[in-house]
């Protein structure tokens, strides 16, 4: 499989100039400049095929900003290796554009004041598109986001989630092999996340476009993203699938029984009862200490079961407790 993005021991630094406080700081400022140097990047090494769907996550801080000015070319690295589509991004920005797409959810490419079909036209002719490939391809998109009504309605009165699905669909006219999308889904209700998400698997699935995402709502993660990449303090935390992540990092579960008898007596190492009355038994298992299978085992000692659920827990206590496990 082809490789859409190779990085190879990436580092960005930069220089940040002190301040120092107090009036007479301010005034031996202007006369004694003091820098620091921050390391934003430190040496960080991967690569994702053509058509992966990735979440590039991390706290605040963590550089997920400066790699993604990086692979887009707007930054220079301080040193390291970077091939997006076989291209230096920074070298090669311009021809790079006609590459790759961008979603920035805090962000607009439309034009405030214009119907979305306006800024559609515009980018036709940025990107040198065919009239009659323009107008074909942006029929399916205005079909695939439903946005056939919205067209020649002012940006400026489009709810979030209709301004968010006529972003994507001006990221996507001149087919993005690479899609980068920065909280694509922040401020949306649930209904509209949900239709976005679906959207971005359905293009992922069908044009093999791959997705870069960072979203600090795991919704984004777990129903869009198979692989998951890490940051903390400029370096690559972990890199690994969405569903060996879950695997590796689930310490606890959640057992939900319905049973013919009213109330368990059930007493195990391991094991916190969460509700026990009218017939519904649920705990919270701890699975270094006690497996579900000898859980419901010693369940069957007592009662028959009529229904048994197993939830796991969110992928947000996931990734806080990979944080919390990390070392300072």
């Amino acid at each position: 499989m082809q490789e859409a993005i190779q990085v190879k021991d990436l580092s960005k630094k930069f220089f940040v100039r002190k301040n120092f406080p107090g009036v007479r700081g301010a005034i031996k400022g202007l006369f004694h400049k003091e820098t620091s140097e921050v390391t934003a990047i430190d040496r960080i090494s991967f690569s994702i095929s053509r058509g992966e769907r990735v979440a590039f996550i991390g706290p605040n801080g963590a550089g997920k900003s400066t790699t993604i000015k990086m692979l887009t070319g707007i930054l220079h690295p301080s040193s390291g290796e970077i091939k997006v589509l076989g291209l230096t991004p920074w070298e090669k920005r311009s021809r790079l554009g006609y590459e790759i797409g961008a979603v920035f959810g805090q962000r607009s490419q439309l034009w405030y004041q214009l119907p979305p079909s306006d800024t559609f036209l515009l980018l036709s002719k940025i990107y040198d598109l065919d009239r009659a490939t323009f107008e074909r391809d942006l029929k399916e998109l205005v079909e695939i986001f439903e946005i056939g009504r919205l067209l020649e309605k002012p940006v400026r009165q489009l709810s979030l989630g209709e301004r968010m699905r006529c972003e994507l669909v001006a990221s996507l006219l001149h087919k993005p092999k690479i899609l980068f999308l920065d909280e694509p889904t922040i401020g949306l209700d649930i209904s509209a996340k949900l239709k976005i998400r679906a959207l971005l698997n359905k293009l992922s699935k069908e044009e093999e476009t791959t997705l870069f995402l960072t979203s600090h709502d795991t919704g984004d993660i777990e129903q869009v993203c198979d692989r998951v990449l890490i940051l903390d303090k400029g370096k690559i935390m972990l890199d690994t699938s969405l569903k060996d992540l879950k695997k590796s990092y689930v310490k606890k579960k959640v057992l939900r029984l319905t049973t013919t008898e009213e109330s368990l007596p059930l007493h195990l190492p391991g094991v916190e009862v969460l509700e026990n009355k009218n017939y519904n038994f649920v705990c919270e298992v701890n699975l270094s200490l006690m497996p579900i299978e000898q859980v419901v085992h010693e369940t069957l000692k007592v009662t028959t079961l009529k229904d048994v659920t197993i939830e796991d827990p969110s992928m947000e206590e996931i990734i806080r407790n990979l944080y919390l496990e990390a070392p300072l």
